[in-house]
This record gives C-alpha cells, structure tokens and sequence, in this order.
C-alpha cells in the first residue's frame, strides 16, 4: 500500500469575497490531535500509523508552488491529502497529479461548481478551478454533489465539459454513481449546511447533513489516490465547530484510503 502524505497548503489569495481559509491547516490539526476523540475512523482503523505521514504546513507566496510542492511529494510514491487553503489550490495539485495519473476521476462536494470561466477577471480564481482541470483534461470524470447555486454560465460550463452535477434541489444519494478510475475527492466545506459548518466564507443554506457527507465517503467502492478540503475559515467558527467537522471528516478520508 502507498503511504500517504497529508499536506497543508496555507494560500487564499484567490478568494474573491473574504480571506481566512490561508489560517486553517494547523487550525485543524490542532483540533485533530486536541485528545476531544480518538484517532480511529469509524471503519475502525486507526490513522496513527507510519502509514501516513505529515509534512507540515506551506506558506504560499506564488500560485504555482503548489503544483511543485504536490509534485515532489508524489515522487515519494505517495498519495497526497491536502489541508486548504481556498479551492484554487485544487487545480495546480491537480496538474502535479496529471503526471502520475493520467486517467482519474473526482468527486466535488461543495455548494458552488466552481467552473467559471474567469470570476473577477481571474482564471485561477477559487471559482475557476474545474473549469481549468476539464479544460486541460485532468479529469476523465467529474461529479459534483450539494450544488446548489449554479447559474446560466456555469450550466452551460457544465455540459461543455460533461460535468454529472447532483444538485441539492433534487438530492438522492442513492444515485451517487461508482467510480472506476483512480478517485480524486475535492472536499469545500461550504458544500455542508452552515447549521453544522459555520466556519467557511460563502454561507449557502440548505446544505449537506455531516452525515451525509461521512455517508457518501464510507460508501465509496474505488482506489481514492488523494483528497482536499478546503475553504475553512477560522474567521467566521463558531466554537471551533467547523475545524472539528474537518478534523473527523479528514479522519475518515484517511480512514478510507487505508482500507
């Protein structure tokens, strides 16, 4: 079994409302390690094990050491768990994955599509990355659950780039499909109702439960060959609720990635 390396990535100079998220990597390895819970997954296996390890935090200055950063780390033959950082960091890691693993799918969970074109005359805005990651084909497959703020642009995005978008309007879980390619998930925590995750820049009612989230990592049947979440922002928690949901849904995705 490859190890995994889990990375933070403190950048958000892509955000286009409020910065905050650049704070949240040790913020969440704090909770994580706080002794509040244990360290076993709810598939009872443990993540303490030499099978994972943490390399720290990276303050970023210039876009792009993100893919360099992601790219030495998968030289080790590893698989890559990142702590954001906003969801531009998404495509550069991406692009370092590309190099390692031609054909992959992702899973996105998050409030927004994030396939602008541009957004506020940016291409590598947080509100672009699949548009860039499609574009150059990084992705063999995207599919998009909670979304629930598409307009005409990104819907048009959408079926350019054959985008499966499971919007929260019409959410069945149940229709989530499998995956047979190497699985990426991308995990926005705005992409859970901001009753359970206050923490983030873009409150979005009527979201994702916890449960559902954790419910739709569990049920996963494929190889996932790395994750993010990103988008927590210390700014706006109240009582650290979002850094600890982060904490165990990181705790799930390793415990996952173990099986």
């Amino acid at each position: 079994m490859k190890k995994i390396i889990l990375q933070g990535i403190q950048f958000d100079n892509k955000s286009s409302y409020l910065q905050g998220p650049k704070k949240a990597p040790p913020i969440i390895r704090e909770v994580l390690h706080c002794g509040s819970a244990n360290l076993y997954a709810e598939n009872g296996i443990s993540i303490d094990t030499p099978l994972i390890e943490d390399k720290g935090n990276f303050d970023i200055e210039a876009y792009f050491d993100i893919e360099q950063i992601t790219k030495k780390h998968l030289e080790e033959d590893s698989r890559i768990v990142t702590l954001g950082g906003d969801h531009s960091i998404t495509y550069p890691i991406l692009k370092a994955y590309h190099q390692h693993y031609p054909l992959i799918d992702i899973l996105h969970i998050d409030a927004h599509a994030d396939l602008y074109d541009n957004f506020e005359g940016d291409p590598y805005s947080h509100a672009c990355p699949f548009a860039r990651i499609m574009e150059q084909r990084l992705a063999a497959r995207l599919v998009q659950v909670g979304i629930r703020t598409l307009n005409t642009h990104q819907e048009e995005q959408a079926k350019k780039f054959g985008v499966e978008i499971h919007q929260m309007k019409n959410l069945d879980l149940s229709t989530i499909p499998d995956f047979k390619n190497p699985l990426y998930i991308s995990l926005d925590l705005d992409g859970i109702d901001p009753a359970f995750a206050p923490g983030v820049s873009h409150h979005e009612p009527g979201g994702l439960t916890s449960r559902q989230v954790l419910s739709i990592i569990q049920n996963l049947n494929c190889e996932i060959i790395g994750a993010d979440i990103v988008e927590y922002n210390p700014d706006r928690d109240v009582q650290q609720m979002t850094a600890f949901l982060a904490a165990k849904l990181l705790k799930e995705i390793l415990g996952k990635m173990l099986e």
